[in-house]
C-alpha cells in the first residue's frame, strides 16, 4: 500500500512543479513519498522475514472456531507468498521516482539530457545484476555493504535526492539560481554512480 501511495504522490508532485504550483507544497508532498520510502522499505524487509498477519486476525485465530482459524492460517500463507516480491516492489517504486524526476527537469531544460542517459544506464547494468544476487540486505563484500547496502549510504542518497530535487523545483518555479541546481546534480549522479559501481562489483566479484 505505501509502495502505491507514495508513486500517486509523486506523479501528483510532477504535475504540481508543471503547473508552477507553490513550490513548497510539491517539496513537503516529496518529503512525505521519501517518508513513505522509508516505510515501504522496513515493510518490505520485515514482512518478507516474518510473513506477519494483523493483530485482528491473530485475534479471530485464537478465539474463533476452526473454520476460522483455518481461514487465517490461509491468509497467513498467502501473505507470505506475497511478501517476497515486497523489496522488488520497494525498487520498482524507487525507480519510477527518481526517473520520473530526472525526466521532468531534462524536459523543462533543468537538467542536461546526457545526466539522465547516464541515471538510465547505471540503473539498467546495477538492476540488471543485481537481480542475480538479490536485494542490497544479502550484500557480502565490505566495498558495497558500505557503499550501497548501509542504513549510512541509503539515507545520504536520500538526503542528496531530497535536496537536489527540491532546489530544482525551486529553480524552475521560484527562479533561484541555476548553478546551485547544476552543483547539486553533479554530486548527485556521481554519488548515484558510486553506488551502481559498488552494485556491480558485488555481482562480479
Amino acid at each position: 500500500m505505501a509502495t502505491f501511495a507514495r508513486i500517486a504522490i509523486v506523479l501528483f508532485v510532477l504535475f504540481l512543479v508543471v503547473i508552477k504550483a507553490d513550490p513548497f507544497i510539491s517539496i513537503a508532498l516529496f518529503a512525505l513519498a521519501l517518508v513513505l520510502d522509508a516505510v515501504d522499505g522496513y515493510l518490505a524487509i520485515n514482512e518478507a522475514s516474518t510473513g506477519r498477519i494483523g493483530i485482528s486476525e491473530y485475534l479471530k485465530s485464537a478465539l474463533g472456531d476452526a473454520k476460522q482459524r483455518k481461514a487465517v492460517k490461509e491468509a497467513k500463507l498467502n501473505s507470505s507468498k506475497l511478501a517476497k516480491y515486497g523489496p522488488r516492489l520497494d525498487i520498482i517504486a524507487d525507480r519510477i521516482t527518481e526517473y520520473s524526476f530526472w525526466m521532468l527537469f531534462t524536459y523543462l531544460h533543468i537538467v542536461p539530457f546526457f545526466v539522465l542517459v547516464i541515471i538510465v544506464i547505471r540503473h539498467s547494468f546495477a538492476d540488471g545484476f543485481m537481480g542475480m544476487k538479490g536485494t542490497s540486505s544479502k550484500m557480502k563484500t565490505r566495498f558495497a555493504r558500505a557503499l550501497y547496502g548501509s542504513n549510512a549510504s541509503r539515507a545520504l542518497a536520500n538526503i542528496l535526492k531530497f535536496a537536489t530535487f527540491s532546489y530544482l523545483i525551486l529553480e524552475y518555479v521560484s527562479g533561484y539560481p541555476a548553478i546551485v541546481g547544476n552543483a547539486l546534480v553533479g554530486i548527485l549522479v556521481v554519488f548515484i554512480v558510486l553506488r551502481g559501481a559498488a552494485e556491480l562489483y558485488e555481482t562480479l566479484t
